[in-house]
């Protein structure tokens, strides 16, 4: 099995990460829409099991300044609305992991993956590679969706390339860079 990229766009391809796409994927089927941070803090707070998660995921505010926050008389600061933002997608994340991967093992069928090339337009034509628009049925989603959970990585990087894109074949090392990745949930 060849190595991974080491000076990826040292010849001008754009693209990302395949397991960065992936969160970013899983993130959309998960739900995370653009919300008044209010809504967001209704979500951390509508239950004790929730306000647990909360704070297990970092918010650490007294009842007192959330209740001023959800009736409108204080506002967070910047560093309390990044730690809402962290906390919501880490409980929302682990709230909806279960049903997607689900949805995603559909009963062993698996889900079909769409691998969308990484950019070339900026690298010069001797320099170009041969990279043709792939698809794969990944059958087995749950480390890769357990470490999405989890916010890992590095793990999310290794279950993607070891669980899924080895499936390519030899070529899997062209595919460890994408624009985008695509599947339905």
């Amino acid at each position: 099995m060849p190595e991974r990229n080491n000076d990826f766009g040292k010849f001008g391809a754009r693209g990302i990460k395949g397991h960065e796409a992936v969160a970013w994927q899983l993130d959309a089927h998960a739900g995370f829409v653009a919300t008044r941070v209010t809504a967001r803090l209704h979500y951390l707070t509508r239950t004790e099991r929730a306000r647990a998660a909360a704070r297990e995921a970092g918010l650490t505010v007294t009842d007192r300044t959330l209740k001023a926050w959800l009736d409108g008389r204080r506002s967070p600061s910047r560093k309390n609305l990044r730690n809402i933002e962290s906390a919501y997608l880490q409980v929302r994340r682990r709230k909806v992991a279960r049903y997607l991967l689900g949805r995603l093992n559909r009963e062993g069928c698996g889900t079909r993956v769409e691998f969308h090339l990484l950019n070339q337009s900026q690298v010069t034509r001797p320099h170009h590679r041969v990279v043709e628009f792939r698809t794969l049925n990944v059958r087995h989603w749950d480390r890769i969706v357990e470490v999405w959970a989890a916010a890992d990585d590095q793990a999310l990087d290794d279950a993607w390339i070891n669980e899924a894109v080895v499936d390519l074949g030899s070529q899997w090392g062209r595919y460890e860079y994408v624009t985008a990745i695509g599947f339905a949930a």
